[in-house]
């Protein structure tokens, strides 16, 4: 039986490891956070952000909302608020999408 690498999912993630994952700098970051009141990272005594999870994921839905869909800051907040438990949905949906995507690909480059 071949291993399989197993998912690490970390509690927290640093500024740092958040542009990464995003490829953007920490001010727009820190201005999605400003702008959504979704966005609520930990802080530690240095003030240093610590984004858990749920703020990664809702960082993706923000970004798929601006960037891709071509929503103002204004209309994305709105349709956050109203859509709530349904753009999560479909963020959960839009991500399986992309796994079973990548594994195709790696699928594909195998045979």
């Amino acid at each position: 039986m071949p291993y399989k690498e197993r998912d690490i999912n970390k509690m927290y993630y640093t500024m740092g490891e958040v542009t990464e994952m995003f490829g953007v700098n920490a001010s727009q970051i820190r201005f999605y956070e400003k702008e959504f009141d979704v966005l609520q990272p930990k802080k530690n005594k240095k003030g240093n952000r610590l984004f858990t999870p749920e703020d990664i994921e809702n960082l993706k839905i923000i970004f798929h909302l601006v960037e891709d869909k071509g929503f103002t800051l204004k209309g994305a907040k709105d349709h956050l608020k109203n859509n709530n438990s349904e753009v999560k949905e479909n963020q959960k949906i839009i991500a399986s999408l992309e796994k079973l995507k990548d594994f195709l690909l790696k699928l594909n480059d195998e045979i």
